[in-house]
């Protein structure tokens, strides 16, 4: 387990979709790239959970979204508060590929949205055990606090409004026939499911990294190592939020 720091999402969508929480630094990965030849469009998947159509003839292109979407989510969190987590250069970018590879092993470090959270994993240590300490939970502190005060409403406002971007940026991923807010869907529902841990969590230090030394929670992913690592209160409250914004953008069942 690697240094945490901030990214994937409740300033918009990594604040609301790829975000709420802080990553591990992990070995920089590169998105795949674009396949040479798209599938036909008859092949393409059906949409399970689409987004309202919507013409917004003030939206910005995708290369200009970074200052009108900066400054939506400053209204949402505050403008301190953005200034502090975000890092408002490609933004909508950094948020699909970040969110996309939540469910992976590795995330790409060099493409986060959000800054790095200060100080050091937390661990205590007994003799030749490792395990981590309660007291890391107390660093993601100030992030918790304005997920706890972000209205997911209007993140997800945010987020469709938006939509057409995040569309874009995830077809230009090497996506060309799939559907970003499915993607959306998916990743939280795998991060609902990540273990509820109340008790210590045991550590190994075989490098310079530690890992987990039970083999089910080493080969979790890292969105899902990332709740571990933030502790059961916060996880908590993270997962609250994920499952609010999944009936915000979710297709409703009849």
């Amino acid at each position: 387990m690697n240094k945490p720091v901030i990214a994937g999402a409740a300033a918009v969508v990594l604040l609301g979709l790829g975000g709420w929480w802080y990553f591990g630094r992990e070995p920089a990965v590169e998105p795949e790239p674009a396949p040479a030849v798209a599938p036909p469009a008859a092949e393409a998947p059906a949409v399970k959970n689409p987004v309202p159509a919507a013409a917004d003839s003030t939206l910005p292109s995708l290369d200009a979204s970074d200052q009108p979407l900066a400054d939506a989510l400053a209204n949402l969190i505050g403008p301190q508060a953005a200034l502090q987590f975000l890092i408002p250069k490609d933004l909508i970018r950094h948020i699909v590929v970040t969110l996309d590879n939540l469910p992976r092993k590795k995330l790409a470090a060099q493409l986060r949205p959000l800054a790095p959270t200060p100080g050091e994993l937390a661990v205590t240590v007994t003799g030749e055990t490792y395990a981590l300490s309660p007291a890391n939970a107390a660093r993601y502190t100030p992030f918790m606090k304005v997920v706890q005060a972000t209205d997911t409403q209007a993140v997800a406002a945010v987020y469709l409004r938006f939509y057409p971007l995040f569309q874009q940026a995830y077809e230009g991923l090497g996506y060309p026939s799939q559907y970003f807010n499915d993607r959306l869907v998916e990743v939280i529902d795998h991060l609902l499911v990540t273990p509820d841990l109340n008790g210590p969590i045991e550590l190994a230090r075989p490098s310079v990294m530690y890992v987990y030394t039970d083999p089910a929670l080493e080969s979790l992913s890292a969105g899902q190592k990332t709740l571990l690592r933030m502790g059961p209160q916060n996880a908590a409250i993270i997962k609250a939020k994920l499952l609010e914004l999944k009936t915000a953008v979710a297709a409703k069942k009849p």
